[in-house]
């Protein structure tokens, strides 16, 4: 399976997964929300910053996954805590996920710039931050 994730510009995280100091991708929600379950290991993951240029820039491979139970406040921030050195989260990146019920901890691996694409989401209704694709070559723009 194939995803398409938004990254946030102001933190910087497309550069700090370039460079190779953020090697996780965190969401979290008040409920299971997408990707809750529906990413795994060995899916690709296509990033594209959250600053309306539009074009997908950059790509990695899942290495592992995971999707909490429900948390509480304390839990919650505790997983975040732990995991902080792999998210590379600013105070207000920290602050938006850490009092989540649910959480998904996506670890990347293979790391990669790619030529730079945008895509056509005509037939996709559900625009969030993270978006799943069966397949990205159905959605590239040519």
């Amino acid at each position: 399976m194939d995803h398409i994730v938004y990254l946030d510009t102001k933190a910087k995280e497309f550069e700090k997964i370039l460079e190779g100091t953020k090697n996780m991708i965190i969401r979290g929600a008040a409920g299971r929300k997408v990707p809750y379950g529906r990413v795994n290991q060995g899916d690709r993951l296509f990033f594209i910053r959250n600053n309306a240029e539009g074009l997908v820039k950059a790509k990695a491979i899942v290495k592992f996954v995971f999707n909490s139970e429900k948390m509480d406040k304390v839990v919650s921030e505790n997983l975040v805590k732990e995991n902080q050195e792999k998210l590379q989260l600013t105070e207000k990146q920290f602050k938006r996920w850490a009092s989540k019920r649910y959480i998904v901890l996506i670890e990347i691996d293979n790391v990669e710039s790619i030529e730079p694409f945008k895509f056509s989401l005509s037939n996709h209704s559900n625009m969030d931050d993270w978006l799943i694709i069966e397949n990205i070559d159905t959605i590239i723009e040519k």
